[in-house]
C-alpha cells in the first residue's frame, strides 16, 4: 500500500498530455471531518543531507586556498592518497549516522466522512489572532495516507518551523493573555478512485514547487511532508 500511494504521488507530478484526461476536481461538502489538533516541540533522528555536486568553480576555490595556505597551517597528510582516501571515508560515514533534530511535531485526527478510501491529503496548521481573523502563519504538509471510508486517522508530520514564530502586537496586547486561536484545515483529498476534493479557496500553484521538492527525495516511513 506504502509503494503504490508514492507511485500516485509521483504520477501527480508528471503534466497531463492531451490524451490525458484531467481529474475532475470538487469543492462541494467537506470530506475529511477534523477531530483533533495538536504541537508540540520534538526530535527526531535523521541523516545529514547529500553532499553538494562538485562543480568547476568549487575544484577553482579549494585550489587557491590551498595555495593560499600558509606552511604549518595543515597537515602534509591530509593531502596524500591515504589521508583524502580517509576523509572521504569519514564523510561517508558521517552522512549515514543517524542525528538528533529539533523540531516541531504537528498531529491533527481527521475522519473521513465518504463512502471513498483516501490515498493523499494536503492539509495545514494555522495560527491566528483570533478564531476569525486571517491567519498570521500557515504550515502546510502533504501526507499519503490510507483512510478508509468511515475511519479516523492521526496525520502525523514533522518541521523545524514553529506554529507560532510571529507573534502580533495585538496578541501581546490582550488583556486575558490569549495566545490566538490555532486550526487545522483540509486544503485538498485525493481519493483512489482518483476523484478530488479541493477547498475551493485554496490553490495548488502556491506549493507546486515546494510539493515538487517533497516528492523529489524517496520517502521512507514518514507520513507526512512539509511543503
Amino acid at each position: 500500500m506504502k509503494t503504490f500511494l508514492l507511485f500516485t504521488l509521483l504520477f501527480m507530478a508528471i503534466p497531463q498530455g492531451q490524451s490525458g484526461v484531467a481529474p475532475a476536481i470538487s469543492s462541494e461538502g467537506l470530506p475529511v471531518t477534523v477531530l483533533s489538533i495538536k504541537w508540540f516541540k520534538d526530535r527526531q533522528t535523521s541523516t545529514s543531507s547529500p553532499a553538494a555536486a562538485m562543480i568547476p568553480q568549487n575544484k577553482l576555490f579549494e585550489r587557491n586556498r590551498r595555495a593560499n595556505t600558509s606552511p604549518g597551517e595543515r597537515d602534509p597528510n591530509l593531502d596524500t592518497v591515504d589521508g583524502r582516501s580517509a576523509a572521504l571515508e569519514k564523510a561517508v560515514q558521517d552522512s549515514r549516522s543517524p542525528k538528533p533534530v529539533d523540531g516541531f511535531a504537528y498531529r491533527v485526527k481527521v475522519h473521513n466522512a465518504t463512502a471513498k478510501p483516501i490515498e493523499i491529503i494536503f492539509w495545514e496548521y494555522q495560527f491566528k489572532e483570533s478564531a476569525a481573523a486571517a491567519p498570521l502563519l500557515r504550515r502546510q504538509f502533504l501526507c499519503g495516507v490510507a483512510v478508509n471510508s468511515g475511519k479516523d486517522k492521526e496525520l502525523k508530520a514533522f518541521s523545524l518551523l514553529g506554529p507560532q514564530d510571529v507573534v502580533s502586537v495585538n496578541i501581546l496586547a490582550q488583556k486575558d493573555g490569549s495566545s490566538g486561536a490555532e486550526q487545522a484545515v483540509i486544503n485538498r483529498v485525493e481519493f483512489a478512485d482518483g476523484s478530488i476534493w479541493q477547498r475551493k479557496d485554496w490553490n495548488f500553484g502556491e506549493v507546486r514547487l515546494s510539493y515538487a521538492r517533497a516528492i523529489a527525495t524517496p520517502w521512507g516511513t514518514e507520513m507526512c511532508r512539509g511543503l
